[in-house]
């Protein structure tokens, strides 16, 4: 699926009256913006109450939310509402990739949603973490403060964009 086509998509599913599952041009909201900037930090938060309780496998959840609320926060900046995690990791590469925005590859590879196999991203470790079997994993633990860091990166980067007095525009070849 191609970025484009998840604006297309989205159009015509609301057209008919249906929820949509792409990406939908919303008016810009720089407060609903800043809000899920909020959330990705209390994501952060909890991350530490639940290694302190040592329910390890609900932090990679929280690590994927904090890293995907940013992705929100940038969406809401541009006037774009997803419904779609494949399709809020397409407009992101899309728009860093033309120079529009500057965030790490890895914010946007962590998010993307992979079909095949071998291709890992924290979309799979919040999986696993969540449909396994484990409570507590020494592997988790072990990355925490990377996996925070990283966190902490992006929700920074993401503030960048969030609070940059520049305009931000939905790039005209993908809604046309």
């Amino acid at each position: 699926m191609k970025v484009r086509d998840c604006f297309l998509t989205a159009r015509k599913d609301e057209e008919r009256g249906k929820k949509h599952k792409g990406l939908l041009i919303i008016d810009k909201d720089e407060s609903k913006a800043k809000e899920y900037i909020k959330k990705a930090k209390d994501s952060l938060e909890m991350c530490d109450l639940f290694k302190e309780k040592r329910f390890d496998y609900k932090i990679p959840e929280e690590w994927f939310y904090s890293m995907y609320y940013c992705a929100l926060a940038i969406l809401a900046k541009f006037g774009v509402e997803s419904r779609s995690q494949r399709c809020t990791a397409l407009f992101l590469r899309y728009i860093k990739d033309k120079g529009v925005i500057d965030i790490d590859d890895d914010f946007v590879d962590g998010i993307t949603v992979h079909k095949e196999k071998e291709e890992k991203s924290y979309v799979d470790d919040r999986e696993e973490a969540r449909y396994g079997t484990y409570v507590k994993n020494d592997d988790i633990i072990g990355k925490y403060d990377m996996m925070n860091n990283v966190c902490k990166k992006i929700i920074s980067k993401t503030e960048d964009i969030i609070y940059s007095d520049s305009k931000f525009d939905i790039p005209q070849e993908l809604i046309k």
